[in-house]
């Protein structure tokens, strides 16, 4: 819609987990090190965290995009299957032909892939997303999954991804031995307010913009605000104000546009100036009914002024 308008050659704000748009922020850069470190030397369980919206799907991407064809990567973002569905969901991925229905037969028929791959010299990665969701007995079906190994290594490694509530829920008595077994834990905090504006310029400038200055400094300044350096809330405020200036040919974003962009994504109805500002142009219910009103009394008149003039003249038998 305003791509051609802000010369842009894609959508800067997408909500999709694009790599292409990763910004990598002090946190980010450590965390995708400490994962790929994790994976490469086969370090077994490893968890990632973050708030809802900084970036831990877009960071997953771009993991799974660094690793090379000698991790072959089991990708689950569905965590509320139970866990005998997950299980089947995750031979899928990887390909491997089960020869029975039971859970043993399959644990069975993973062990053997997990070993033919480590033949191979690869080491295959299970990621987990929204792993927060798991049950405790899920969790507990999981860590055994990493008693595949030989005396060298570990067969399996796993990756954990969740909100901060996985931290929490690891922590259970219930679930000692998985946490003793964790090697790795990376943390994505919000972006700080310098990184929040380097965040925004970045994305623009990942879409194609040439132009530096579409969104003013204290446009920027009240964005990281009220987002918090949650790129979520960023990229949804910044697309809302973009669809905004193109509806009000607007070259560029300021303040105002921002609080009315907060305001309309808060209450789901335009800015109260705007609809002042509509009420003065658009006719009030009454005066467009006495309008019509007069208009039809009119028409009225002039049909039986008409029909005088027929009768007047004999035209009529």
């Amino acid at each position: 819609m305003y791509l051609e308008f802000y010369g842009l050659s894609e959508t800067p704000f997408s909500p999709t987990p694009d790599p292409k748009f990763l910004f990598q922020s002090s946190r980010h850069r450590e965390a995708l090190a400490q994962l790929i470190y994790g994976i490469r030397e086969r370090k077994g369980f490893i968890v990632l965290t973050g708030e809802i919206g900084t970036g831990k799907t877009t960071l997953l991407r771009t993991l799974l995009e660094r690793l090379d064809d000698e991790h072959p990567v089991a990708y689950v973002h569905n965590s509320s299957l139970p866990w005998e569905g997950m299980l089947e969901y995750i031979l899928h991925d990887w390909g491997v032909k089960t020869i029975g229905t039971s859970q043993a037969q399959r644990l069975v028929d993973l062990n053997e892939f997990l070993i033919e791959q480590h033949r191979l010299g690869r080491s295959p990665v299970l990621v987990i997303d929204e792993a927060q969701n798991l049950s405790i007995e899920s969790l507990e079906a999981v860590r055994l999954l990493s008693n595949f190994e030989t005396t060298q290594a570990k067969l399996l490694q796993i990756l954990l991804v969740g909100q901060p509530e996985l931290r929490d829920k690891l922590n259970a008595f219930e679930l000692r031995q998985l946490k003793q077994r964790i090697a790795l834990r990376c943390h994505i905090s919000p972006l700080g307010p310098e990184e929040a504006r380097q965040y925004i310029r970045h994305r623009l400038r990942v879409a194609g913009a040439t132009d530096a200055g579409i969104f003013t400094d204290g446009a920027v300044q009240r964005i990281t605000e009220y987002s918090r350096g949650i790129p979520r809330v960023i990229n949804t405020l910044c697309d809302h104000c973009l669809i905004s200036g193109y509806a009000d040919s607007k070259r560029r974003i300021d303040v105002r546009m921002v609080e009315d962009a907060i305001e309309y994504l808060e209450d789901g109805e335009r800015p109260r100036w705007k609809r002042r500002a509509q009420a003065r142009l658009t006719p009030s219910p009454q005066w467009v009914w006495a309008a019509r009103g007069g208009v039809a009394a009119l028409v009225v008149a002039l049909l039986a002024m008409m029909i005088f003039a027929v009768n007047s003249v004999g035209w009529l038998p």
